[in-house]
């Protein structure tokens, strides 16, 4: 195992909380975003600000060509985005068909071109109800795929897996991270809606920490 590791980084909070952890603990990183078509990209621009500003390399993967294998979801297709709290329909919607094996597989392809031991992404315990991708057998399954896939091994690592978005945040705020430097919102408009799950999701991470969001909304749920 190297000391190098592939973050898929969206740009997101979970994802950003994930890069600098990896930081922390004194991994070489690399930060690998992709473009799927999703409506929210300037999370990608999130993405593209933060890796610049640590000075860690940073690769965007276009696979927007993909969207006809990757469609019926909220964030990639015409589908309205779900308002409210996550319940299991509304997080239906926004389930984008075998996103994270697709992503998981180009960044182990990733990993072994620039020599890292592992691939970290963001799946967290608030996921596993409806996200079969962010759930700990398809971590095991994919973990043990990759380290076989190719002449280097591969691990697949879900460092927040036993975490809920609060303790997600939890981690970056004694990490000291500005979460100003992070995108949620699943609408792609210019603050953040306050009313999808996902910023309603984000909220309730920063009211169970007893702080404020910086970020700007239109409403705050």
């Amino acid at each position: 195992m190297t000391d190098t590791v592939v973050v898929i980084y969206s740009g997101g909070m979970d994802s950003y909380t994930l890069l600098h952890l990896a930081r922390a603990r004194g991994f070489k990183v690399h930060a690998l975003s992709f473009n799927y078509g999703q409506r929210h990209v300037r999370e990608l621009e999130c993405a593209a600000s933060v890796a610049d500003s640590l000075g860690i390399p940073h690769k965007v993967i276009d696979i927007r060509a993909m969207n006809e294998v990757m469609s019926g979801s909220a964030l990639t297709s015409g589908i309205e985005v779900p308002e409210g709290h996550y319940e299991e329909d509304s997080m239906k919607a926004t389930v984008v068909p075998n996103r994270n094996m697709i992503l998981l597989s180009l960044a182990t392809g990733y990993a072994v071109t620039v020599g890292a031991g592992a691939v970290w992404y963001g799946a967290h315990g608030g996921d596993h109800a409806i996200y079969p991708d962010c759930r700990p057998e398809f971590v095991e399954k994919m973990d043990a795929v990759c380290r076989v896939a190719n002449y280097e091994p591969v691990a697949i690592e879900a460092p927040f897996m036993a975490l809920d978005k609060g303790e997600i945040l939890a981690e970056g705020l004694k990490l000291g991270l500005d979460y100003r430097q992070t995108w949620t919102c699943y609408n792609g408009r210019a603050r953040a809606c306050g009313r999808c799950g996902s910023c309603v999701e984000r909220l309730e991470a920063f009211a169970a920490q007893g702080v404020t969001d910086p970020l700007d909304y239109e409403e705050r749920a």
